[in-house]
């Protein structure tokens, strides 16, 4: 079990942090990576084909403007995507989540707009084959809901 945060770029390393807190509840290992699609596509299609040999791997990537890392993440790996584009404001989200939701065919990237639901998206895909975690997520949902009991 590990999920990957991959990052387009270092500015999006507080942005990571926020999903990053998710795991740290939960006990999940991860690690934050920048690897820009851009840039440097040849380190990330070496990364992702080494966590191709690996099962109960959740990625989570993070990206503005031109959603290169997504898609090419996507792509190449046998793993679930979950992007969860970075934003300042309501515009730059704007274009952030434009780019992300247009993804080629045959590349699935799911979208998560908030850095803790991306979070807790990755960990409930995980919990599918993880008893132990399927337990921590229960009692979590628990907790959730007793806030709305009376």
């Amino acid at each position: 079990m590990f999920v990957p945060i991959l990052l387009g770029s270092d500015s999006d390393k507080p942005f990571a942090e926020k999903v990053a807190a998710v795991f740290k509840e939960f006990e999940i290992p991860y690690e934050i990576k920048t690897l820009s699609a851009h840039k440097v596509p040849e380190l990330l299609i070496k990364y992702i084909e080494e966590k191709n040999k690996a099962s109960d791997v959740v990625y989570i990537t993070i990206a503005g403007r031109s959603n290169g890392l997504s898609g090419v993440t996507a792509g190449s790996s046998i793993h679930p995507v979950i992007a969860c584009p970075p934003f300042q404001d309501k515009t730059d989200m704007m274009v952030n989540i434009h780019s992300t939701l247009q993804m080629p065919s045959d590349t699935p990237v799911l979208t998560v707009i908030d850095p803790r639901n991306a979070g807790l998206s990755a960990a409930r895909i995980l919990a599918v084959n993880n008893a132990e975690l399927r337990k921590k997520m229960h009692a979590h949902i628990q907790k959730v809901k007793q806030k709305f009991s009376t």
